[in-house]
């Protein structure tokens, strides 16, 4: 052994060692929802989830399985596993990210989400699942539909700052298609435009083509699909 080296024989005894993992521990989150989700868990392994995007036409699903946490019971020993399956930790994703949203009540109010125990695909969850789907739904709307009150109250009780708006505000007016009926989304909007590289008219970021110019924006990555020839942008217009 080299001069100066020193081996912590207490580390090695108190290794980590995980278990195997059962493969048919299993279990599907299901999100009707229509924005990312990431649920971070700290104390357990692994504890990053990922739910894509959905919708109830094309729910969108989360397969997970069953983390761990560690337990001390003594300095010389080694960490105790404790594991967790994987019915309860979809049980805890959704539960806890539910309880962060504004205007959630449970049974009542709240997002498009709920698990279920297995493995399942979204084309399966939609036959099997209808059910689920079915109440996702309507619970999802009537959370829309008080997000969309609140706002209303909000907006009125600031003076018009759109600073009271939430996100999950302005996508349940999309989502319900009365967008264009509030005043606290045409804010929005105009707050949201940019100007027009060629002409410097305002537009909205969401289109690739200037209204007033019919310049197209190079940044946009839906521009080289409008263009006939891929890269090859039309000279912009003279200013004055």
């Amino acid at each position: 052994m080299p001069a100066g080296f020193h081996f912590d024989f207490r580390e090695l005894r108190r290794r980590t060692v995980k278990q195997p993992v059962n493969p048919m521990d299993r279990a599907t989150i299901v999100s009707i929802y229509p924005r990312l989700i990431e649920e971070r868990k700290y104390t357990i392994e692994p504890g990053l989830f990922v739910i894509p995007p959905g919708s109830y036409e094309k729910p969108a699903v989360c397969v997970v399985g069953p983390s761990s946490w560690w337990r001390e019971i003594d300095e010389e020993m080694p960490l105790l596993e404790i594991p967790v399956s994987s019915i309860q930790i979809a049980e805890s994703v959704v539960r806890d990210y539910s309880n962060g949203l504004f205007m959630f009540t449970p049974e009542q109010s709240a997002p498009g989400l709920f698990y279920t125990p297995g493995e399942h695909t979204s084309e399966s969850i939609k036959e099997k699942f209808k059910t689920q789907l079915d109440k996702a739904l309507r619970l999802q709307r009537k959370w829309y539909e008080n997000l969309i009150n609140a706002a209303d109250a909000l907006w009125a009780r600031a003076q018009g700052n759109p600073l009271t708006i939430s996100e999950d505000s302005r996508l349940a007016a999309r989502e319900l298609g009365v967008a264009g009926t509030k005043d606290w989304m045409k804010t929005f909007v105009m707050v949201s435009m940019v100007r027009c590289k060629a002409c410097g008219s305002l537009k909205s970021p969401d289109f690739p083509i200037c209204a007033t110019c019919h310049f197209p924006d190079p940044d946009h990555p839906m521009t080289a699909k409008l263009l006939a020839v891929k890269g090859q942008l039309p000279t912009p217009p003279k200013q004055g």
